[in-house]
């Protein structure tokens, strides 16, 4: 079992940057794989980034590519999503999940969810 927790969510201007957190507990939080998804107001929720379980391996979706990047504390129990240049477009909230399949993962499915963190970014 998983317990997933974010944090660093907040209002921001167009262009500036903002770091996520993912805190991660129980006794399979170390063996997951971890994810960043969003989901916008009236749209899907959205594959942003992965990274495995040793925490060398990523995976970025198309709107993630060159602005986000995510990182895995040696600790292995926070996972974190570095966002660069946001734009309105960004505006979300923003999940962490975790799975023990990378697949599965990366393709939009996962066993543990957070209950999310709200980025707005608006001029």
């Amino acid at each position: 079992q998983v317990q997933l927790v974010e944090s660093g969510g907040g209002s921001v201007r167009p262009g500036d940057s903002l770091i996520l957190s993912c805190s991660a507990s129980g006794r399979e939080s170390s063996d997951c794989n971890v994810a960043w998804f969003r989901q916008a107001p009236g749209k899907e929720r959205e594959f942003v980034a992965a990274i495995n379980w040793a925490g060398v391996g990523t995976n970025y979706g198309d709107a993630a590519q060159g602005r986000f990047m995510i990182s895995r504390a040696n600790t292995k129990n926070t996972v974190y999503l570095r966002m660069e240049s946001l734009e309105p477009e960004d505006t979300a909230v923003y999940y962490c999940a975790a799975d023990l399949n990378w697949g599965r993962l990366v393709a939009g499915s996962a066993n543990f969810w957070g209950q999310g963190t709200q980025v707005i970014v608006s001029s």
